[in-house]
């Protein structure tokens, strides 16, 4: 076996590490849920975007469903760390000493991003679409019989890929410090960004032009502040890399004075 192929197995077997710890992690972030999805359910509850809301169930299943599903967010709340983690741990032996540092740094601003995102759809994003919708029942002068399960299925629905969206800007950064993407490529590749934007507003929220709206404007100035990231990185990138050319030159030029 040659040593390139040593290398391959290597790095699929901390591959497979990596990934046991993970799983492990979430494992017990789920067991953790679980016994945090009844404080959480009745928190959700007694919101007051939901404090009107007589709640019913169509099911056996359902009251499980939603235990599970708020299991399954709160297990991947407490699991995200540990996933960037690992995907730091995997990489950085290959990375300059500056380059791990610096995504390092990233860890924990991803973590308050994702927060950031369940945040900002909870509170901002899902009480103004619940208020657009409603108020087409009272229009049409409808009593509004709410289902727990398709409640909580559209609210998870909106807000955790908010909250994966919201993860935009720490990617950018990250792609951007291992040199595989340049603020000259976002540029170039904003038209379809936009577009990709929409698509994704119109597949996680209700088929309205409002709806689609409010959800597609916060994805866009995510993208376009990755941007203006991009480029600080990009140009910090420059700058060493002229410095270094720079210094290469002069200890070149001071070996020929030497020689001479």
């Amino acid at each position: 076996m040659t040593d390139n192929e040593m290398s391959w197995v290597e790095h699929l077997s901390e591959v497979r590490k990596r990934l046991i710890w993970i799983i492990l992690g979430f494992v017990v972030s789920m067991a953790l849920g679980l016994f945090l999805a009844q404080p959480v359910i009745e928190h959700l509850k007694n919101d007051p975007a939901a404090i009107n809301i007589s709640w019913h169930v169509f099911g056996i299943s359902d009251a499980l469903r939603i235990y599970m599903q708020v299991s399954f967010t709160v297990a991947l709340l407490f699991t995200l760390p540990l996933i960037l983690y690992h995907a730091w741990a995997f990489v950085s032996p290959g990375l300059l000493a500056t380059e791990r540092r610096a995504i390092a740094l990233y860890i924990p601003f991803a973590f308050l991003l994702f927060l950031l995102g369940i945040g900002f759809g909870y509170y901002g994003l899902f009480p103004m679409i619940i208020t657009f919708m409603t108020g087409f029942t009272t229009a049409v002068g409808a009593e509004e019989t709410f289902g727990m399960t398709q409640y909580f299925q559209f609210m998870f629905n909106l807000i955790l890929p908010i909250a994966l969206i919201f993860e935009l800007p720490i990617v950018i950064l990250f792609l951007t410090t291992l040199r595989l993407i340049t603020p000259i490529f976002l540029v170039k590749f904003r038209k379809y960004a936009i577009f990709i934007s929409v698509v994704i507003a119109a597949m996680i929220s209700p088929p309205d032009f409002v709806s689609h709206t409010l959800t597609a404007i916060p994805i866009i100035l995510l993208y376009e502040l990755s941007i203006w990231l991009s480029k600080v990185v990009y140009h910090r990138q420059q700058m060493r890399d002229r410095l270094a050319a720079a210094e290469e030159e002069e200890e070149f030029a001071t070996i020929i004075t030497d020689d001479e």
